[in-house]
């Protein structure tokens, strides 16, 4: 969905970025935006969960648990059996960072179903951003896990006369992770969201309700899928071997 299509996009940078701008002396042509859609959507989401889950965490209780409760026991269960599962012994160290990405994630997935609103991660720099911190973050577990010599000679295969053929292979493939991670989910989720405008521009009542079903579901699994992936690099970056 485009940006001028947006009217609180509209609104915020008219009437917060512009006085702010100006203010500030900074040259702001009428027409532009100086705060871009998925930078206000995300902070949308931002916002939403820090609200949610501080309201949520003031009425958690151990004898009468309520449904919201139940579900969110489910899903770090479910995580957690995963983390075990992928990474192994230990890996519910890594709950925090998969449950935040994992949670940032799917709500901007949904928010671009919200009449009115966007998917941050329609635009590629949030799904990029995303994938930078898994880059980053697996590779520095991977270092503190093993220190910096052992976790390299990862990079040079099981026997070391390989290493002129393995070394470049392996770079490349860790450098390929997230650009794989960024476009997966940027292409499915923009063209999730496309086709509901499209199909709501031709038949704006009944008609786009099945894809919008469909978008739904999509979210949760593009949510998974990169959370999935992350616990497969963890896995592979702590990964503890004899060479």
């Amino acid at each position: 969905m485009e940006e001028h299509e947006l009217l609180i996009v509209d609104w915020i940078n008219e009437f917060i970025a512009r006085p702010a701008a100006s203010i500030l002396g900074w040259n702001f042509p009428a027409g532009e935006h100086l705060i871009p859609m998925h930078l206000i959507m995300a902070t949308f989401v931002l916002l939403f969960s820090f609200i949610f889950f501080g309201w949520l965490g003031s009425r958690i209780s151990v004898e009468t648990p309520g449904k919201i409760q139940h579900i969110l026991e489910m899903v770090i269960e479910f995580l957690h059996n995963q983390l075990e599962e992928i990474v192994g012994h230990g890996g519910k160290r890594f709950l925090n960072i998969i449950g935040t990405i994992g949670i940032f994630i799917l709500f901007s997935n949904l928010l671009g179903l919200i009449p009115g609103m966007g998917a941050p991660t329609s635009n590629i720099n949030v799904p990029a951003g995303c994938a930078i911190i898994v880059f980053l973050y697996y590779n520095f577990q991977g270092i503190r896990q093993q220190g910096v010599g052992k976790y390299l000679a990862h990079f040079m295969g099981p026997v070391w006369w390989l290493s002129p053929l393995m070394i470049p292979i392996e770079v490349i493939s860790h450098l390929a992770r997230p650009f794989s991670l960024t476009v997966r989910l940027f292409a499915n989720i923009f063209a999730e969201e496309l086709l509901i405008v499209v199909f709501f521009g031709l038949v704006p009542l009944f008609l786009p309700l099945p894809f919008m079903a469909y978008a739904i579901f999509g979210g949760f699994l593009q949510a998974f899928i990169f959370v999935t992936l992350t616990m497969v690099y963890l896995a592979g970056a702590v990964a503890v071997e004899d060479h």
